[in-house]
C-alpha cells in the first residue's frame, strides 16, 4: 500500500530524448537537477544530460534488472528522489514496464516524463514529414526480428503489405535483411529509404537512397548500431496533396471558406 508521501515522491522515469541536451523536456531537466540519485543508460545518453547535477550516478549498462531494482529500492527507503533516464521516450523500446512490474511489487510509486523518441529526431534530420495526405496516413514503429523475437503477426514482411511510413528500431545491423523483407512484403525497389545514425548528436550520419540501393550504401558508411531506418512515399521528394487544414476553401470550427 503506497503512503501519501510516497505517492508525492514517485520514482521517475524520464525519456532523455535522442541525444542533443536542449531535446530534453522542461520537466524532465528540472527532476534530473533535484534529483539524489539518476540510474541512467549509459551506453545510449548523451552523458551531457548530467553535467552540474548533484545526485550521485549509476551507469545501468553493466547492471541487470535486480541490481537496478536493489538501487532504486534502497534510494527511496531513505526518501531519495530518483530518476531513473532513459534514451529517446522510454514508452518504446524502453524496457521500463518490467521495471514498473518489479516497483508494484515492492510498493514504490512511479511516474514518467516523455521525452523526443529517436524515430521524430530523424524525420526531424531529413525534413520530412511522416504523414503526407493522400500518401500515407499511417506510421508504424517496428523492428527486425534478431536476438529478441518479434511476432510473426509483425514481421517487417507483414507490415510493409500496409505501405505506410515505417521506422525500424535496433536493425541497421540486419540491412540487407531488412530490405529483403520488405521488398517482399511488397515495397517496390525504388521505394526511398533512409538511415539516420545518432540524430542529433554532434557526429549524427545521414544515408540516404531507396530500397535497391540502400544495403551497399550502408556497408560502404561507418554505420553500424545505434541508428534508425526510415522508408516510405512520405520520404519522397517533390510535391505532395495539400492538407485540408489550411485550405482556403475549407471550412471549419474555426475557420469559414474563403
Amino acid at each position: 500500500m503506497k503512503n501519501m508521501a510516497d505517492m508525492e515522491n514517485p520514482v521517475r522515469f524520464i525519456g532523455a530524448g535522442p541525444g542533443d541536451p536542449e531535446l530534453i523536456t522542461l520537466k524532465g531537466r528540472r527532476a534530473l537537477d533535484e534529483a539524489d540519485l539518476i540510474i541512467f543508460a549509459g551506453s545510449l545518453v548523451n552523458p551531457a544530460l548530467l553535467a552540474g547535477v548533484q545526485a550521485r550516478i549509476f551507469d545501468s549498462a553493466g547492471m541487470n534488472l535486480d541490481e537496478i531494482i536493489e538501487v532504486i529500492a534502497r534510494a527511496h527507503g531513505r526518501g531519495e528522489r530518483i530518476v531513473r533516464l532513459h534514451t529517446g521516450d522510454p514508452a518504446i523500446y524502453g524496457a521500463i514496464r518490467e521495471q514498473m512490474q518489479r516497483l508494484d511489487d515492492l510498493g514504490i510509486s512511479y511516474a514518467v516524463i516523455p521525452g523526443v523518441s529517436s524515430a521524430l529526431a530523424s524525420a526531424a534530420a531529413l525534413n520530412v514529414e511522416l504523414t503526407v495526405p493522400e500518401v500515407t496516413q499511417t506510421v508504424i514503429f517496428t523492428r527486425q526480428s534478431g536476438r529478441t523475437p518479434v511476432p510473426e503477426a509483425e514481421s517487417l514482411r507483414r507490415l510493409a503489405a500496409i505501405g505506410g511510413s515505417m521506422c525500424i528500431f535496433l536493425s541497421v545491423s540486419m540491412i540487407e535483411k531488412v530490405v529483403a523483407e520488405l521488398t517482399a512484403g511488397g515495397y517496390p525497389e525504388d521505394t526511398p529509404i533512409a538511415v539516420v545514425e545518432k540524430a542529433t548528436w554532434p557526429d549524427q550520419q545521414v544515408v540516404r537512397g531507396t530500397l535497391f540501393d540502400i544495403a551497399a550504401k550502408v556497408k560502404a558508411s561507418a554505420i553500424r548500431k545505434t541508428a534508425m531506418i526510415l522508408v516510405g512515399r512520405a520520404l519522397a521528394e517533390g510535391k505532395t496533396a495539400e492538407s485540408k487544414l489550411y485550405d482556403a476553401g475549407f471550412s471549419h470550427e474555426y475557420r469559414r471558406k474563403a
